[in-house]
């Protein structure tokens, strides 16, 4: 492991050490939302150690919240994490042999860590990106959630420091490059006009899950996007 970090050159730890910094405060505002929402401190820090998953971990605080159905709330989580499969082929070689190495490796398995690990073109930078990233993502959005808990008992309402808003500005940020794609432009705006549409008739959750049928919007059209284009003889 520490030939892992000796592999790390000084601008990837730099882009690591930001991201580990963005996501500590970011779970300082899931912290907080969650215990100024009503849940005891404990359920987010569990849920931080056990999950680890930022998205599922503000559905499911956002739809219990809003008096949703705990079962809708842990699908929707379910849903979202079911992009990790596919990443686990991508990224299986980095993990590692022996069954502890991998079980650590895949609970480390985020958005996050496969990006910096994808972007390595040598089995050791991509190594070290991966473990690194990991590593330092989970104890920086640990602490962060143990730090929004305790601030978030002392703040009644989180839209006072618009900590209610921090993720999905996070979210949004992350979206805004991909959207340049055709495809993935139809298939988001699909996503919100359902999820909009939905929202005033059914039970919290459940408009977050039909959103997802707007990824249809997206493939309808993609091998027309992206198929050969024929050449018109002059």
């Amino acid at each position: 492991m520490r030939s892992l970090w000796r592999t790390l050159d000084r601008e990837l730890a730099r882009d690591i050490g930001l991201v580990c910094l963005a996501d500590g405060l970011v779970g300082v505002s899931f912290g907080a939302i969650a215990v100024s929402s009503g849940f005891p401190m404990w359920l987010p820090m569990l849920l931080s150690l056990l999950v680890f998953a930022g998205a599922s971990q503000f559905m499911f605080v956002g739809i219990v919240a809003s008096g949703g159905n705990p079962i809708a709330a842990v699908l929707a989580g379910l849903l979202v994490n079911a992009r990790h499969v596919p990443f686990g082929f991508a990224v299986g070689d980095v993990l590692g042999r022996g069954w502890a190495r991998r079980m650590a490796g895949s609970h480390l398995m985020i958005d996050e860590t496969v990006a910096f690990a994808l972007a390595q073109q040598e089995a050791d930078r991509r190594r070290a990106a991966y473990w690194a990233c990991g590593i330092g993502l989970f104890v920086c959005w640990n602490i962060g959630v143990a730090i929004g808990g305790v601030g978030g008992a002392a703040v009644t309402d989180p839209g006072v420091f618009g900590l209610d808003a921090a993720f999905p500005a996070v979210l949004l940020a992350l979206l805004l490059p991909s959207l340049r794609d055709p495809a993935a432009l139809r298939a988001a705006l699909a996503g919100v006009a359902i999820a909009l549409a939905t929202a005033p008739f059914l039970p919290a959750g459940l408009p977050v899950l039909l959103a997802l049928a707007g990824m249809l919007a997206g493939l309808g059209r993609k091998d027309a996007d992206t198929g050969p284009k024929q050449e018109v003889p002059a």
